[in-house]
């Protein structure tokens, strides 16, 4: 059985975070969490969280389901929406 967990709107670049996924990806859950629990990178904090997340969805949808046993079958990292910048000038133009 899969479980699937979704992080929206991170405000870092996808190669960053593409950076640390690709570390952890294959990995079993526990390796995973400890290795960003150790990790230096900012986007490690965010992804760490989101393993965690899917560990707890893993635990409430299925109550037979053995932790140890659970690994990061695919992670993959998209870009987001982005911030519109404007420079605003005289006469109504941006």
């Amino acid at each position: 059985m899969q479980f699937q967990t979704r992080l929206n709107h991170l405000q870092t670049s996808p190669q960053k975070v593409r950076l640390v996924a690709d570390q952890i990806r294959g990995l079993d859950v526990q390796h995973a969490v400890d290795l960003l629990h150790l990790s230096t990178k900012r986007a490690a904090r965010p992804l760490e969280k989101l393993v965690a997340s899917a560990i707890a969805n893993a635990e409430n949808r299925d109550e037979n389901v053995d932790i140890d046993r659970l690994f990061v079958k695919e992670i993959f990292v998209d870009g987001g929406p982005a911030l519109k910048r404007m420079w605003f000038t005289t006469m109504g133009r941006a």
